[in-house]
């Protein structure tokens, strides 16, 4: 394949700022209210982004409670960071791709905490052939997303915070409280960045990690705190996994649109294993190595989606789900097998209709 054929190749996926690109100039057209330094809208606008307007035609891109987005997005207005933490799979770095699209109009100034283990990723490196060629100058400086943010005056996420060591975590401290990184090597007003209005840090961490890094008290007390939790309304959340799974399947090029009597039982599932608790109010058991969170939910339809394509005649069945859906739920936690049985025993076999009936009689999967 030549360099041509690669370049006409579409992307995988596009940042928000791309695939809404229609709303933000709308709701920038129309925006009347105040806009903070370095914003590109006000905060009403953002929030309309994040939480969609009808009237407008603008989507719902995050199931929330408005106080809770309002919140975050005023935080974001101050001299602190803002840290979203939460189970796995609740959409944190979707919505902070989500808020950075809409504030600054990208959302591609990225760090991970995992892969962040040394000062020069998280702030700046050098490019080594004109360093020797020239010595330290700023044409010389490889400035990380993090600097860039800063020198640009645009947001930067920091996914999986709690990933990183604390030490590179301290390192973050003259960021959110002076604004200010020194580079010593440079001479000079060039050795010191200041941060440009509109710069401010929103990071997420999963709770799973509390115990891979303690984050440090003084980072803590430098940004502000949002719990980002699971999706509470079931058809909320058969909302956002029908709507999510289309995109999904016109991204692939397929034509299968979901079935949304089966999709609700991958949902119900999910919502029960995940809480605890069946829709009734009766306990049950929760999987230990599995989220089972929306986001999760979204991929097994999907999955299931491609499979009816490929191999099923394009119609979405029960059967195709119930593989993908065992697939997800069962990883590296032998009592979770267990439980799924109970689960299919005491939550599955009570219910009426052709579809859980279905679900019950493929239980011989779970083996």
């Amino acid at each position: 394949m030549n360099s041509k054929d690669q370049a006409r190749k579409a992307a995988q996926r596009e940042p928000a700022e791309v695939v809404y690109a229609a709303e933000l100039d709308k709701l920038k057209g129309m925006d009347h209210g105040p806009v903070p330094p370095g914003w590109q809208m006000s905060p009403r606008a953002v929030e309309k982004f994040v939480t969609g307007d009808e009237k407008l035609g603008i989507e719902r891109k995050f199931v929330a409670d408005r106080a809770m987005v309002v919140r975050i997005i005023i935080s974001l207005c101050t001299s602190r960071g803002c840290l979203l933490v939460g189970e796995p799979g609740t959409a944190k770095s979707w919505l902070s791709e989500l808020l950075s699209a809409a504030i600054s109009g990208s959302s591609t100034l990225t760090l991970q905490g995992g892969a962040v283990n040394q000062v020069g990723q998280l702030l700046y490196s050098w490019n080594e052939s004109v360093l020797r060629a020239e010595g330290p100058s700023l044409k010389a400086l490889v400035p990380s997303p993090l600097l860039r943010g800063m020198m640009e005056g645009r947001m930067v996420r920091f996914e999986e915070i709690a990933r990183c060591p604390q030490a590179l975590q301290d390192a973050l401290l003259s960021v959110l409280s002076d604004r200010v990184v020194v580079i010593p090597e440079l001479a000079g007003e060039e050795g010191v960045v200041l941060a440009r209005e509109g710069f401010n840090v929103i990071a997420t961490s999963n709770s799973i990690d509390e115990g891979v890094h303690r984050m440090s008290a003084a980072l803590k007390r430098r940004m502000d705190f949002e719990e980002i939790r699971p999706i509470r309304n079931l058809s909320d959340e058969l909302g956002v996994v029908l709507r999510e799974v289309r995109k999904a399947n016109n991204r692939a090029g397929i034509s299968v649109d979901p079935d949304e009597s089966v999709v609700e039982i991958l949902v119900t599932m999910f919502h029960e294993l995940r809480n605890g608790q069946t829709l009734d109010g009766r306990s049950t058991d929760r999987l230990a190595g599995s989220a089972l969170s929306t986001a999760e939910a979204v991929s097994v339809a999907h999955a299931a989606s491609l499979n009816a394509w490929y191999y099923g005649g394009g119609a979405m069945t029960v059967e195709q789900l119930m593989h993908h859906i065992i697939g997800s739920a069962l990883k590296d936690q032998p009592e979770d097998r267990r439980r799924l049985k109970h689960y299919f025993e005491t939550a599955v076999a009570p219910r009426h209709g052709d579809n859980w009936q279905q679900v019950w009689a493929l239980r011989s999967l779970i083996h």
